[in-house]
């Protein structure tokens, strides 16, 4: 898994707009970077450059999925979200179950 130690978001006119199609807000999309996410590769989409999809919640918690590439801007490593949506039923049930999971382990 790669190292998630950013230090900021790369936002341009290009992935504001895709991000925010499905209505998260940008502010929405960085508070679940904030909130420790659960991080996976996205092997599908992984075409060009390595792309990542985190899940998790906002401060309201509300479940957010984003999918996201790490880049390198001025030798400090960035989040350039791709695309974020909010979680369906089925993978909102998925996601507190696996939380709860976790949550019990510890």
């Amino acid at each position: 898994m790669p190292n998630l130690r950013v230090e900021g978001f790369e936002w341009d006119a290009g992935n504001r707009a895709k991000c925010q199609k499905h209505g998260v807000s940008l502010a929405e999309i960085e508070e679940v970077f904030r909130h420790a996410p659960r991080v996976a590769p996205d092997l599908r989409h992984s075409a060009g450059e390595d792309r990542l999809i985190a899940v998790g919640s906002t401060t309201k918690g509300r479940p957010v999925f984003v999918a996201f590439t790490l880049r390198t801007k001025q030798g400090r490593q960035v989040i350039r979200p791709v695309s974020a949506r909010y979680m369906h039923a089925k993978e909102v049930a998925s996601y507190e179950k696996e939380e709860s999971t976790k949550a019990e382990d510890r």
